[in-house]
This record gives structure tokens, sequence and C-alpha cells, in this order.
């Protein structure tokens, strides 16, 4: 079958990936002018198959005045005359409660665990270098009481088949390694998940379109995608700025956008931008053990540190004020303080290729794929995978792919 997939972001990619091993006909259209020009571009490069726990989370009532509030909070909703984002975020409200949060972190693990053995398979076949490692993961919690919920989390994980964690205490941070040093009195504790990975999303998904293209995949980049052709209950091609473009399937993995892209089609999905940041900074060769060798996640700051190779990726913040790429100077700031208190011997004197994204974010954080209630026939979701896109995209690409065979 001819599949079109819109969006060329690791989501898009791997579906794409995914679905032409399956042996179908691809093309891929993408506005910009390249990959990962969107959320997969300068993000927070963890594989976080391990601790997955959703955004919608308990704990958010108590953070409520600060996060409506606070100008200077991690967490950050600022009202706006939109009423996708006053929908959006009463479902995510109604989301922060315990029993949907074990809920969601039930099938995140399982997509996670499906993700991950996809990814390798993958990796094994292709060997991209987007400088993958597998350093282990450090979760930190600067109280006693985040670092017992932290345990509590842990467990309900254990019960669920996740990868073997531990809680550690700030000494042991600091052994496992040794850049948290200077940082690790002012901590309670850490989540230790050994198995985590981190890679560089943007050169992982530039090598995919190039294996996709070199296997006669048709990659038309800079190309917007303006509407739809449909007859009764599918979809018989696309309105594009390069003009038609028929297929069999329609796949719609366009970050936040493929929320736009859906209600042309009558569909109403709880997709919202979810802006974060993030800085990469050149390791000096004169003090490589300056910066962490282990990933890294601030809880206190909502800020995660990942090595890749000689740089450090910094990322952070979760802003929900709509579509809106601009990049705060303040942000920007606030991410080069965050890694001067963290790791205070890593000198920040190069430049920082600030950044800043819209993640696609659902209500619970469970990402949508495949087919809608009420949707064509022969379109398919792939999106909503928030912070989680680089360690989902890979099982949900197999979910979708699957359930395309069965159609």
């Amino acid at each position: 079958m001819h599949v079109c997939v819109v969006g060329a972001g690791i989501a898009g990619l791997a579906t794409a990936y995914v679905l032409q091993r399956a042996g179908h006909r691809i093309t891929l259209i993408e506005r910009a002018p390249d990959a990962a020009a969107g959320a997969s571009g300068g993000n927070g490069a963890q594989l976080s198959y391990s601790y997955v726990q959703p955004l919608a989370d308990p704990g958010i009532w108590k953070m409520l005045p600060k996060l409506l509030l606070a100008k200077d909070s991690p967490l950050a909703f600022r009202l706006r005359a939109d009423p996708r984002q006053w929908a959006w975020g009463l479902r995510f409200l109604a989301a922060c409660n315990a029993q949907a949060s074990a809920a969601g972190t039930r099938a995140l693990l399982a997509l996670a665990a499906e993700s991950r053995q996809a990814f390798e398979e993958m990796q094994v076949q292709e060997a991209l270098a987007c400088d993958l490692h597998t350093p282990g993961k450090l979760v930190l919690y600067p109280t006693q009481q985040g670092l017992d919920a932290a345990a509590r989390q842990v467990a309900l994980q254990a019960q669920l088949g996740g990868a073997r964690q531990r809680i550690v205490d700030a000494a042991e941070v600091a052994r496992i390694e040794p850049a948290l040093a200077g940082y690790a009195p002012r901590i309670a504790g850490a989540v230790y998940t050994p198995s985590e990975s981190a890679a560089d999303c943007h050169q992982l998904c530039e090598q995919l379109a190039a294996r996709l293209a070199a296997r006669g995949a048709d990659l038309r980049f800079g190309t917007a995608l303006r509407g739809f052709e449909r007859q009764g209950d599918a979809i018989t091609g696309l309105r594009t700025a390069a003009g038609p473009l028929h297929a069999d399937h329609y796949v719609l993995a366009s970050g936040w956008e493929s929320a736009l892209h859906a209600r042309e089609l009558g569909l109403r999905i709880p997709v919202y931008p979810l802006k974060g940041y993030s800085i990469t900074a050149d390791i000096p060769a004169h003090l490589p053990h300056a910066a962490p060798r282990v990933s890294v996640t601030d809880t206190a700051r909502k800020v995660v540190f990942a090595r890749l190779g000689e740089r450090l990726r910094v990322a952070g913040m979760v802003e929900i004020v709509g579509p809106d790429t601009r990049i705060d100077a303040r942000r920007i700031d606030s991410l080069r303080r965050s890694t001067r208190e963290v790791f205070a011997q890593l000198p920040l004197d190069g430049a920082l290729r600030p950044w800043s994204g819209m993640r696609p974010a659902t209500p619970t954080g469970l990402p949508i794929t495949g087919r809608q209630r009420g949707g064509p026939r022969n379109l398919w979701l792939q999106t909503g995978h928030g912070a989680l896109g680089l360690t989902l995209a890979f099982g949900s690409a197999q979910r979708l792919a699957a359930q395309m065979r069965q159609a």
C-alpha cells in the first residue's frame, strides 16, 4: 500500500520507517525544510523507558496557585482567550488523581517496553550515529517527602514489571555521578535506573530520513499540508503547497498541529502544545568530568541533563501558553543558572545554542495512535507523545503498523 505520513519529527519518521520495513510505499511531507524542525529538534535527549510517571499527577493540586501566578515557575499555565487551552487544562486537572496517574503509568510502561525493543532492533539493523549510550539515570529529589513519594512510584512500577530501579541517598548519588558531589548535600536522594539511555534526537531523525530516502521513500520537505480531499468515509488526497498528493492511507504525525489538521475532518482530539526550552553546551576538553556521564533529572527545577558525546543538553520548563515558539531569554537564563547550581565546576563560557519547541501533549500523557471513531477510515493519528516522543516513538510506530495490518 501507499502510505503518506505528515510530519518529519521522531514520531513521523519512526512510523514511516516501520511501515516501510513492513513493505509499504512511503511518501512523507514536512512543511519545514529539514527533519526534526519541531519538538524533536532540541528535546531532553533522554530515553526514559523505566520512569514514565505522567505529568498529570495528584501533586499538581498543591502547586496550582504557583502554576497560575508565579512568573518563574518551571511548570506554568498562562491563561489565554483560547477555548482549546481551557478545555485541555480542565481535562488535565481531571486526570490529576491517583487512579488516573496509576493507570497512565501502567499504559506508558507497557508502551515504553515495546518501544525499547523496537528501537534496539532498529539500531541493530541500522547502527545510526546519534550519540546513543546507556549511562543510567538519576532522578533527584530535594526533600524526603518527595523521595518517599518517588519510592511509592518505584514500587508501583516494579509491580507492573518495570525495569530494575532503586532509591539511593545523597551520598550514593555522588558515588554514582561524581559531577554531582557538590550538589548532593542539597538533595534528599534520587531514583537510580542503571538501564536508561540517551541519544541525539535531531541526528536520529536526520539519519532515519536518509535511510528512508535511500530505500525509495519520497520525502517532500518544505511542503505544507493545506487541506484534504474527501469522498464518503475516506480521504482521497491531500492538498499541499506543491499540489495534490494521493495515497491509500494517511498518517497525521505533525505534532501539536495534528489536532488542527484533524479538526478540518471533524475530529476533536485532546492535543495541545506544551512549550519547552533547551540549551546545548560544549564540554571543555580539559574538564571532561565537570559534566555528568549519567543522565540527570532535577525534579525541583523540572530540568533534565543528558550528555551527548562532548556536549551537554539541558532541557526543561513546561509552559501551557499556546503555540508560541519564541525563545524567552529569561527561560534560557534559568536553564543556565540551573546548570551552574547543579554542576558548579562546569563553565558555560561558549555558545549555549538556545532552543524552544512545542511538545504535543494529551491531558493524560498517553499518546494517540491509530484510527479515530468518526474519522475517515484511511486516516491514522500518531501524536500526543508530550515530552516522551523520543522514548515512545518506535513502540507507537509498531502499534500503528499492527493496526494497519488488521484493517
